[in-house]
């Protein structure tokens, strides 16, 4: 997870695919508006489950099909929606790069996913994190 603050040069390059469609600057101008939550979701069918907890990206369609999920929840326009997310696997990768410059997906599939197959996944309040059951504690197995 990682919170951050993108200026608008920074959101047009997020949604540059976008570009020249009738809602992009509608889009980039409400993400540029404050501050962001970005998360790396980790399960086989990450992408999947958090577009079904997300919601259609339409609100009004959201608050009639899905109206507990996030955006027919909180969702306000179809361009302020409140949430995004990666619809394959390419797009998580290449958004992944833009939120989290550091990572590494080769380096996490080698070195740490293989510590969240041992077993339960507990949470630490003291460090505000997610570990592995059996690893002794946050931190580094």
């Amino acid at each position: 997870m990682r919170e951050l603050v993108w200026r608008k040069e920074e959101c047009q390059r997020f949604y540059q695919e976008h570009e020249g469609r009738f809602f992009y600057q509608r889009l980039v101008e409400f993400m540029a508006s404050g501050p962001l939550r970005a998360y790396i979701l980790a399960h086989k069918d990450a992408i999947q489950l958090w577009r079904t907890l997300m919601g259609p990206t339409k609100v009004f369609r959201a608050r009639h099909v899905a109206p507990d999920s996030i955006r027919g929840s909180f969702g306000l326009t179809d361009t302020r929606n409140t949430t995004h997310g990666s619809d394959s696997v390419a797009s998580a990768s290449r958004e992944i790069a833009a939120f989290f410059p550091g990572f590494s997906e080769q380096r996490w599939y080698e070195e740490e996913e293989p510590r969240w197959r041992r077993g339960p996944v507990l949470y630490s309040p003291e460090g505000g994190i997610h570990y592995a059951a059996g690893t002794g504690g946050p931190g580094p197995a």
